[in-house]
């Protein structure tokens, strides 16, 4: 058997003296060498110096031993501002508000005093239109009044013929007429024997003396006495008794 710890001599010839390689046999390509991990490299940190600026600047924003943090001031001077600005709004609001409910009032007494004087015109207004109404009826029954007192002689001869018995005939039918639509206007003789004597109706002619008459009474009509819508237009020619 053979030693496994004698040397084998190379294939393709006796090794080289010395032990060195031989320059002539190919020589074996050397192993390649692991990349470094990427993940096992040092992270050098380049914001170093920014870190160290920002360092500074939390001891310059340190307030009262409360330290902020960076942008802290910036943030509470923001909203310093924000809540100036808020509270400026709200007075300009309150203000406005304020001054919307002055006008309000002013226009609700403007409002109040032109419905007043509305109110008072229009009440003049139906007091005059009333007034012209009532004028214009006056007018125009004073206009028929006078024209009736024209005709009441007429009437006086009329009834003068009946109390005679002329009233016959055609002159009969004609004073009828006219009486008829004499009445229908309006008119309306009164005075009559035993009524109380009135000095507002009736005009005394004639004073006679009756027993048993004590107070002032009419005892004899002399002529009839006519009034229109209830205005005397002739008062009634009457002689009284008991006036003594």
């Amino acid at each position: 058997m053979s030693d496994p710890h004698e040397e084998q001599p190379h294939a393709g010839g006796t090794p080289p003296a010395g032990g060195g390689p031989d320059p002539e046999q190919p020589q074996p390509a050397e192993p390649p060498q692991p990349e470094p991990d990427v993940a096992d490299a040092e992270v050098v940190d380049v914001s170093e110096p920014e870190a160290a600026d920002a360092g500074a600047e939390q001891a310059a924003d340190a307030v009262e031993g409360e330290i902020v943090e960076p942008g802290g001031a910036d943030e509470l001077l923001a909203e310093a501002l924000d809540a100036d600005a808020v509270e400026a709004q709200f007075q300009a609001a309150e203000a406005d508000a304020a001054a919307a409910a002055g006008d309000a009032g002013v226009a609700a007494a403007q409002v109040a005093a032109l419905t007043a004087d509305l109110q008072r015109v229009h009440a003049e207004y139906q007091n005059y239109r009333k007034r012209v109404e009532r004028d214009r009826e006056l007018v125009r029954d004073r206009a028929v009044e006078a024209v009736l007192a024209e005709l009441l002689p007429i009437l006086d001869d009329i009834g003068r013929a009946r109390e005679h018995g002329e009233l016959v005939g055609g002159f009969r039918s004609v004073g009828e007429a006219l009486e008829g639509v004499l009445t229908r206007v309006g008119l309306h003789a009164f005075g009559a024997e035993g009524e109380p004597f009135d000095p507002t109706r009736h005009e005394a002619l004639m004073r006679e003396a009756r027993e048993g008459v004590t107070e002032p009474t009419v005892v004899t009509v002399l002529q009839a006495g006519y009034e229109f819508k209830g205005r005397v237009v002739r008062p009634a020619r009457v002689s009284v008794a008991g006036t003594d």
